[in-house]
Parts: structure tokens; C-alpha cells; sequence
């Protein structure tokens, strides 16, 4: 184990986020530089649990009480070795996933749990501070050919392990640029696309190729795809957003958040000069409470809104752990994100009922009620009805599965009762040589889980392809597979 007595003896400590006034001035990562030996430290309060429950938490099964131990022992080369082992790209898991591994940490049962994400994402920016992630191309080629339709984290990871199993893999992105949500849907301040460009060349270096503005199912049909590749791997999320049918919902000025967050994207990365969708000098109504919600809240700051108000339906959760969340699992507690710590106001418990136009037709307001949980439904709670004044609304309520129109109309494959493109043990979907990955066959879910599913759709083409079992399956699919 590390430090024998770290838990007793160091107490949790993570990074200080840049002041408020400076970072809504910018586009950057909102944490300062954290201290090697601070972070040494950190990782010496890992205990080396006989059972590490951290693993519970983590699909991806990250090695951390052994990266936690090398970190303390100042082994960091080592450390990066066994972080790669499990995860292709730790430093998108280390500023985007909400690290179930540390709810379910065992020292989290009575005190506070270790800063695994911190430590992880320290090893992988060390690592390549000192140069030691290169290039990994294959030994041997296969001759084998496969697609991967989108360039999310899914995709990214099934396109790196088939690329080093020695196979010629193409990744298709229907944007101008790869990375997915990665690129156009999580804000800089979240992750800087810096992180995603160097991982891109690596990969292009191994001899992944990258095509960018081709919408597979307009651009190539289905067919063509499945005649020119052995094999083909389905990674293009689940994009179908949830849209909010009430009165009003066709006045200008209402917008789902993914058609926000993209275009603010590209303004912090100099492709826009301005956004045409901004909050500069508005008032904003976020309706959703996750992290898309949060996402747009912290954009809504930068871009100059003059009021931030976000919406959930669900009540405020707890501040603790409640029964219906016992450790080691993920609890819905009350969360402050960097975003919400910026400004704004958050409401609970209440239901949009109309969107209302001033006299020219431009939004105004939105008149919401207070709403309770009867029974599994929500009832309003008379009396309660209010005006909020709104210029500019964003929907952030999730996704309902992936696009069915183009592609998999083509192809033809099977859909679960959920929607979300069927597979079986091998992320096999109903179509031959067809395989699928992350939120499309999953449903929307974590990064980690994204790229865990990219790992095992991998290790099911290679095995497809050549009749080998090389690769990682970290995972199975959680539907059951295709009669």
C-alpha cells in the first residue's frame, strides 16, 4: 500500500479554482496548478483495500490503489504505465467524469474519500509534461478494414485499440472537426481542447484516419460503408435530444442545448468571432438540472448574462447520503459544480407551463408552478404559479436514444425497448459485420462507461476479424443479446 497512516494523518485536499471575476474573463480550466508533493500526499491516503470498491465504481476496472502507490512512491513513469492499461484517454476521464470510483472508496464510508480523479489526471499531465506518451503503431498489419462512425469517446477508444491490434480504421465525423461532444459540446472551461488535439495526433501517428465533414447515411449509404469495410462500429451517441412541448415553445428565443454549446465552443476556439445564439445582456432560464444544464449556466456567465436561473423538476437532494443510496453506490446528493459556484439560481421542484412573447413575438418570460411527487407523478401545486422573466431559454433535459433516420434506417438493425441499437455479448448489433458502442447502444450515460464500451466494442470486432481474444472487454452490454 502507500502511506500506511496517509488516512489517518493527511486530510482530502484538492486543487483551489482561479477566482470567480478572472476565470469568467477567459475560456480556461478553472483549477489552479496543484503540487506534486501535495499530490503525493493525496495518493498516500489510499488504504490497498483488500477489496479496493473503488473498482465497483469504474467500468473501465483503473488500477487505482497501484497508481496511487507509485504516485506516493514519486514512480510516476510507472504510474502512467498501469493508468494506460486500462484507460485510453485518463485525461478526459480525469476532468469530465463525476468519479463514481470515489463514492464507492472505502475510506469514503466514515471520512472523506481519496481525490482519485485528481491524482489521475496529475499522471497523465505529467506524463506528457515528460514526454513519455508517444505513438504506439502496430508491429503487424491484419489487412483487415473497419469504420468507426462518430468521434466521441466511444468511437476514439474502439479507433485506438483497433488501430494497435493492427487493423486500417477509419473514423468518420459528420462536423468539421473530430472529438464529438468532446469538441462542440463540452465548454473549455471544462476541458481545453488542447487535451483532445494532442491525443488526436498521437493517434493519427499510430495510423488512425480522421474524416471530418462526412454525414455517413446522406454522404455514403449504408451499404457502400458495410461493402468497403470487414467491419463497421457504430459510436454516434445518442443525439436525439428531449424537447419540452407547452405552449409558447415556437417563440424565438428558445434553443436546446446543444445547439447553444457548440457555437460558444467555437468561439472560444476562434472558428466564430460571436455566437448568433448568445446571453450576452439577457436573462437566462436553464431547464434541466444535470451537467448539460451546468455546462450552459457556466457559458451563460462568460457570454455576459445578466441572470442565470436553472430548473429541475425533481426536488433539491439531500446533503448526504440517503438510505436509497448506500455506500459503495453512486448517491444523488446536492452537487455545486465550478458553474453554479459563478453565480445564479438554482430552483427545484418546479414544472415550465407556458413560454409567453412580448408584443413584437420575442420571449419574455416563462410561467413555471411548483410541482410535488405523488405517486410517481408530479402534481402542481396550486397557487404557486409565477412569471420569470427569460430572453433566452436552453433545454438541457437529456436525450431520448440516437438518430434513427439516415443510418440505421439503412442498416436496418435492430433497437431495444429503449430505443437504443441492440447488441449482443460481442456489442454485435443484428446486422453482420455491424457492431455499436457507447450512448448509442447504452443510452446516455458517463464518459467512463463511453469509453469503456469503445474498449469492449473493439475487443469484439478484433475477435470477429481474426478469431483472436487480444483485447480488453472491461464490460458487457447491459441489454440482453439478439435472439
Amino acid at each position: 500500500m502507500a502511506d500506511p497512516k496517509g488516512f489517518l494523518t493527511t486530510p482530502r485536499e484538492t486543487p483551489k479554482t482561479r477566482p470567480v471575476p478572472l476565470r469568467l474573463l477567459d475560456w480556461r480550466e478553472v483549477y489552479e496548478d496543484f503540487a506534486s508533493s501535495k499530490l503525493e500526499k493525496q495518493a498516500g491516503r489510499c488504504m490497498d483495500c483488500g477489496i479496493p470498491f473503488c473498482h465497483q465504481g469504474c467500468p473501465l476496472g483503473n488500477l487505482i490503489p497501484e497508481w496511487n502507490t507509485l504516485v506516493w512512491s514519486d514512480d510516476w513513469r510507472d504510474a502512467i504505465e498501469r493508468l494506460h492499461a486500462t484507460n485510453n484517454f485518463p485525461e478526459f476521464t480525469g476532468t469530465l467524469c463525476p468519479a463514481p470510483c470515489e463514492t464507492a472508496c472505502v475510506l469514503g464510508i466514515n471520512d472523506d474519500p481519496v481525490t482519485i480523479k485528481r491524482v489521475e489526471i496529475s499522471i497523465v499531465d505529467r506524463a506528457w509534461e515528460e514526454g513519455w506518451i508517444t505513438p504506439q503503431p502496430p508491429k503487424t498489419r491484419t489487412g483487415k478494414k473497419v469504420a468507426v462512425v462518430g468521434s466521441g469517446p466511444s468511437g476514439l477508444a474502439a479507433a485506438q485499440q483497433l488501430t494497435r491490434a493492427g487493423h486500417d480504421v477509419v473514423v468518420f465525423e459528420r462536423a468539421d472537426a473530430i472529438g464529438g461532444l468532446l469538441r462542440y459540446g463540452i465548454p473549455e472551461f471544462k476541458m481545453e481542447k488542447r487535451r483532445l488535439d494532442r491525443r488526436l495526433d498521437q493517434m493519427r501517428a499510430e495510423g488512425t484516419e480522421f474524416r471530418t465533414g462526412v454525414n455517413v447515411g446522406v454522404d455514403i449509404t449504408a451499404e457502400e460503408l458495410r461493402t468497403e469495410y470487414d467491419a463497421v462500429v457504430l459510436a454516434g451517441g445518442a443525439t436525439a435530444w428531449r424537447d419540452l412541448p407547452v405552449k409558447g415553445r415556437e417563440i424565438p428565443g428558445i434553443y436546446q442545448a446543444m445547439e447553444f454549446l457548440p457555437l460558444a465552443n467555437r468561439v472560444a476556439s476562434g472558428e466564430l468571432e460571436s455566437s448568433p445564439i448568445s446571453a450576452e445582456g439577457k436573462h437566462v432560464v436553464v431547464i434541466g438540472g444535470g451537467d448539460t444544464g451546468a455546462d450552459c449556466v457556466g457559458t451563460s456567465h462568460r457570454q455576459g448574462a445578466l441572470s442565470v436561473t436553472q430548473l429541475e423538476i425533481m426536488p433539491r437532494p439531500p446533503e448526504t447520503r440517503s438510505e436509497a443510496h448506500p455506500w459503495p453506490t453512486y448517491p444523488m446528493i446536492f452537487r455545486v459544480s465550478s458553474a453554479h459556484e459563478e453565480g445564479g439560481e438554482r430552483l427545484y421542484s418546479v414544472s415550465t407551463q407556458e413560454f409567453l412573447a412580448d408584443e413584437d413575438g420575442n420571449l419574455r418570460a416563462l410561467r413555471l408552478v411548483e410541482v410535488r411527487n405523488e405517486g410517481g407523478k408530479f402534481v402542481e401545486v396550486e397557487g404557486t404559479e409565477r412569471e420569470l422573466p427569460a430572453q433566452l431559454v436552453l433545454l438541457a433535459m437529456g436525450f431520448v436514444g440516437p438518430q434513427r433516420e439516415g443510418l440505421l434506417e439503412q442498416l436496418g438493425v435492430e433497437l431495444d425497448a429503449r430505443g437504443n441499437v441492440a447488441r449482443d455479448a460481442d456489442f454485435r448489433t443484428s446486422v453482420e459485420n455491424v457492431f455499436v458502442a457507447g450512448d448509442m447502444g447504452r443510452g446516455q450515460s458517463l464518459i467512463v462507461w463511453a469509453i469503456a464500451e469503445g474498449r469492449s466494442a473493439a475487443a469484439g470486432v478484433d475477435a470477429y476479424l481474426t478469431g483472436r481474444n487480444v483485447l480488453p472487454a472491461p464490460i458487457a452490454p447491459t441489454d440482453r443479446p439478439i435472439a
